[in-house]
């Protein structure tokens, strides 16, 4: 990266911006009618998720974070699919547009599109996998605990 074009992280507002709209954005995901009830299912800590997550987009805008993790991982026993998908990318982009200037908002929406393609893949891969019968050569496949 070269350091004389700021990251995507700076010209945001840093960590500021990003924890204002990650807040409204899942407030708007915690009250949609697909959404809504797959994450308030899943998540007990909203306010550690949204530490989690702010971790996460300040490491893929290249800011400081200390994100660990996997994401697929997480999302796979989730019973999500296309719908999903394409009702959060819509929310983010709402949410994108709403609170950043516009090139930054795109930017960001381009990110979770690219993310979101490839998380839906592996999260449908698993899924299929997950009803698919073993083969007779099939190895056992450890699962993270």
């Amino acid at each position: 990266m070269n350091p004389n074009i700021p990251s995507l992280y700076e010209r945001i507002g840093g960590r500021e911006t990003l924890t204002i709209l990650l807040r409204h954005f899942y407030a708007d995901v915690r009250q949609h009618g697909l959404l809504g009830p797959v994450f308030n299912d899943h998540i007990q800590d909203w306010p550690a998720h949204l530490a989690k997550i702010g971790e996460f987009w300040a490491r893929l805008t290249g800011g400081p974070s200390s994100f660990v993790g996997s994401l697929p991982l997480k999302h796979a026993p989730l019973g999500i699919d296309a719908r999903h998908f394409d009702t959060w990318l819509g929310l983010w982009e709402a949410n994108c547009r709403c609170y950043l200037a516009p090139d930054e908002a795109l930017e960001l929406f381009e990110l979770a599109q690219m993310i979101g393609r490839r998380l839906q893949s592996i999260v449908v891969a698993e899924a299929q996998s997950e009803h698919r019968p073993p083969s007779d050569d099939a190895s056992i496949r450890l699962r993270p605990v």
